[in-house]
């Protein structure tokens, strides 16, 4: 019993571990995002990250934005820069709807064509990597 339990916590720490994948709309894998924020390019290397407070920092440790509680996306001077609505719709700084991150983890333009995919993915966090901040 004590064997089964500790496969059991041992699969699911690996499964907490793992790093969602996130894609193009072609499923090509561009990126991942693992659960502590850290967003790595398709090659794994460190892009940026994205802390527990909501802070958006680069792969030098210096901030670039934030993402506030209530879904408001913000560069790092604190001026907004669009909002992401608890069901997935994106806007920008003047509310014009530019794209929307399905509860399936779609990532879909404002015409509604699929973009890509980050499937498992906090809808804020999707939107950050796919709308808001450019990371190289």
């Amino acid at each position: 019993m004590k064997k089964i339990f500790l496969i059991i916590i041992a699969l699911a720490s690996i499964t907490v571990i793992n790093a969602q994948t996130i894609q193009s709309s072609s499923y090509g894998t561009t990126g991942y995002i693992k659960s502590d924020g850290t967003i790595q390019n398709s090659s794994y290397s460190t892009v940026g990250y994205i802390k527990s407070d909501g802070t958006i920092q680069n792969s030098s440790y210096s901030t670039i934005g934030y993402i506030k509680d209530d879904g408001t996306i913000q560069n790092s001077s604190y001026s907004t820069v669009g909002y992401v609505k608890d069901d997935g719709t994106v806007q920008n700084s003047s509310y014009s709807i530019i794209g929307y991150i399905k509860d399936d983890g779609t990532v879909q333009n404002s015409s509604y064509s699929t973009i890509g995919y980050a499937v498992g993915v906090k809808k804020e966090w999707a939107a950050v990597t796919f709308f808001f901040f450019k990371f190289d």
